[in-house]
């Protein structure tokens, strides 16, 4: 039997038109991109820590071009690329570009030493899948470094226009994404068949003057809701209003400005191969558990 196809979460074409909206008007959204910069800083700082060269790295899906101006800086050399999600997020920079979608990549198996993605699987209908994909793509002790949005991402927004449309309307349709749980995705790692796998969370939280200036960011940064069940009806401005109202009563800060908290998921796997640590078979310790445990006063 044919396994099912993946849930349709996403539309995936609307991401990438509202990723060519927003880098279309780059220049007067300066800053808008934050969330980006900072994990590009965080990714050339882990890189940093990884005792090895990368010939060939590959950027996929980063919707700009953040990441692989990262790789192409970092030490030790070697070819960069990018597979960008839209030709106008594809920047420019030391590296090679393409377009592709994040979901079927065009990659040959074992033709890529290193792959980094920032801020792209979260909106993935089929995660298990890409991360596959990814794995298939790297050769033998090949590296991913990906991040994308956790959980709690934007938690106050959501209560806050739930609780606004459901007073307003009489009930409620999705505007933010759920997001991915960090306890989850280490099993995922491994179910996409990846080596030593490695997840940790970075919180992150900005404080906006109102609801207003913190949706002009979303959608200058290309996040506005792309969910496929989605209302194709604009957000009412009664609706706007009470959601504005509920986050200054919920969540403000004593000075009155309101936090957004942006939870970032850091996930780290290798390709297999017969060099890397393996686990100990069962029952081959030297020594028991019950006598490793055993206290000794002396040293009490």
């Amino acid at each position: 039997m044919a396994d099912a196809p993946p849930p349709l979460i996403f539309d995936r074409a609307l991401v990438a038109t509202r990723l060519d909206r927003a880098w279309a008007r780059a220049d007067r959204n300066a800053g808008a991109d934050f969330l980006l910069a900072r994990a590009a800083e965080e990714l050339a700082d882990r890189l940093a820590l990884v005792k090895r060269d990368f010939a060939f790295a590959l950027d996929v899906g980063t919707p700009g071009p953040h990441a692989a101006a990262a790789l192409a800086a970092r030490s030790g050399g070697g070819a960069t690329a990018r597979l960008a999600p839209t030709f106008l997020s594809a920047g420019s920079g030391p590296f090679a570009r393409a377009v592709g979608d994040l979901e079927r990549l065009p990659l040959a198996a074992h033709s890529v030493d290193l792959v980094v993605s920032l801020y792209a699987l979260h909106q993935v209908n089929d995660l298990p899948g890409a991360l596959i994909q990814m794995r298939r793509a790297l050769k033998p002790d090949g590296l991913l470094i990906a991040a994308l949005a956790g959980g709690d991402t934007l938690s106050e927004l959501r209560q806050s226009l739930t609780i606004a449309e459901s007073d307003v309307t009489g009930g409620a349709s999705p505007r933010i994404a759920p997001f991915a749980d960090v306890r989850a995705l280490g099993g995922l790692l491994q179910r996409a068949g990846f080596a030593l796998p490695v997840v940790d969370l970075d919180t992150t939280v900005v404080r906006y003057a109102d609801i207003g200036a913190l949706m002009r960011d979303l959608r200058a940064f290309g996040a506005a809701n792309a969910l496929h069940l989605r209302s194709r009806r604009p957000l009412r401005r009664a609706v706007l209003k009470r959601a504005a109202e509920v986050y200054a009563e919920r969540f403000a800060d004593p000075d009155g400005r309101l936090p957004a908290r942006f939870e970032t998921i850091w996930l780290s796997g290798w390709a297999p191969h017969e060099s890397q640590p393996k686990p100990l078979k069962p029952g081959s310790a030297a020594m028991r558990l019950a006598d490793a445990l055993k206290s000794d006063d002396r040293n009490a």
